[in-house]
């Protein structure tokens, strides 16, 4: 008999532990391989575990809504097979927001799967594949196979994930409910109307959320400075060709990338504001991973991360925010697109904001917020003399963790992305 490690995945930037939500099997019970056996909760995505094989569940480790920490055993599964081996095909995490292949660490050896194709999911609508929870749901709600077959899946090929099914139920029942009658969210929450007084309950993500913004305030001391930019030049060359950059490449071209830019030649200059700390070492990161913060449908944060984007031109640039920025909105992105940032931007101008003082993604040590371009008078420097000109101006802050950045480097580094913008070359070329 072989036995296999069930491990808790890795599923996020800066995620180190989930919350084991719910165990669909019990010790004892016999496990197809891709069966879920369990569903789990970070503060970023719900996920459904399959087993990586066919086999018998002999011990379950933790309990429901027991917190554990990534990479830790929380079951073991005995196969039929007589010798112990690796697992070799690729197993998934099936999220709300997608499937994600060959992030399960299982098996006995601890070694991270190697990637396969997932034919599974390109079959026709009558072979179509179902996780057991899915089917479990369309079965209590009485949704016929061939409903199930019309559904379209936000999942990797296609496939229909617990979020599909339940939102294809709420589209079938009836949009009026009186004021005073408790009403289940698709994410589990309750709202109760009483008198004047609403209550709300959180849901797991923003539970979960909020935990993260508290420690990353206990653990990093957070300091904030500000600056005034002159955007005038980006913005008159954004308007200049913005059509053409369109028809050329197929893209939007929107200011993050500008953004995002002159942070990565900020970060070249001043390095050591891409970093992170552990106890008292400070971990310098050669790569440049910039997180872009946005806002999910729900309402709830999650952050996107661009890797190497130093190594990327604008055009590269606007390619890659257009597209996490929209399988974000989609919640199609995959947990490791949200992995590994050195540095992350959050736009509170989008929502008309002067600025912010935005709390630091832990385990970084800096965030930088960009408030809203607005055209202001401001003092003009030429040869001849001071004058009074209508410019583009926006403002900058920066919150970032004072064990390790100093007033010095923050002010510096803050400093140069604000000269990089002001001197943002208006004649080049797309």
């Amino acid at each position: 008999m072989a036995k296999f490690e069930l491990i808790m995945p890795k599923m996020g930037e800066s995620i180190m532990e989930a919350t084991i939500l719910k165990w669909l099997k019990k010790e004892g019970d016999h496990v197809n391989q891709d069966d879920t056996i369990l569903e789990v909760a970070t503060d970023k995505v719900d996920s459904e575990i399959p087993s990586p094989t066919e086999g018998i569940i002999t011990k379950i480790l933790f309990k429901e809504n027991e917190i554990v920490a990534i990479g830790k055993v929380i079951a073991y599964i005995e196969s039929g097979d007589p010798s112990p081996k690796t697992v070799q095909q690729s197993q998934r995490v099936e999220t709300k927001e997608t499937i994600v292949k060959d992030n399960l660490i299982i098996n006995k050896t601890e070694t991270i799967l190697p990637e396969s194709a997932l034919s599974e999911d390109k079959l026709s609508s009558s072979e179509r594949f179902y996780s057991p929870l899915v089917k479990s749901i369309a079965k209590n709600e009485n949704v016929s196979q061939n409903q199930l077959d019309k559904i379209e899946g936000s999942g990797l090929g296609g496939r229909v994930t617990k979020r599909d099914i339940l939102m294809y139920l709420d589209s079938l029942k009836s949009q009026s409910t009186s004021q005073n009658k408790m009403q289940l969210s698709d994410e589990g929450a309750s709202t109760k109307v009483s008198g004047g007084v609403e209550i709300i309950e959180m849901d797991r993500m923003r539970k979960l959320i909020a935990d993260h913004m508290v420690m990353s305030k206990q653990t990093s001391p957070h300091v904030s400075c500000f600056v005034e930019v002159d955007m005038t030049h980006a913005v008159l060359w954004r308007e200049k060709v913005k059509d053409q950059f369109q028809k050329k490449y197929n893209q939007k071209i929107t200011y993050t990338p500008i953004f995002v830019e002159a942070v990565c030649k900020a970060i070249k200059d001043f390095p050591m504001i891409n970093v992170s700390v552990n106890g008292t070492q400070i971990i310098k990161k050669n790569d440049i991973n910039i997180g872009m913060a946005t806002a999910l449908p729900s309402g709830n944060l999650i952050v996107p991360v661009i890797k190497s984007a130093d190594r990327l031109n604008l055009i590269g640039l606007s390619a890659e925010v257009n597209d996490l920025a929209e399988r974000a909105r989609l919640n199609k992105l995959k947990p490791e697109e949200i992995q590994d940032g050195t540095f992350t931007i959050t736009n509170v101008g989008s929502f008309g904001n002067l600025t912010g003082t935005p709390i630091i993604n832990q385990p970084q040590v800096a965030i930088l917020a960009v408030g809203t371009i607005a055209k202001k008078p401001a003092v003009i420097e030429t040869p001849t003399g001071d004058v009074i000109g209508i410019r583009h101006m926006m403002i900058l802050s920066l919150s970032f963790d004072h064990r390790v950045v100093d007033g010095s480097l923050g002010g510096k580094f803050l400093k140069r992305v604000a000269d990089y913008l002001v001197g943002f070359d208006i004649n080049q070329n797309v």
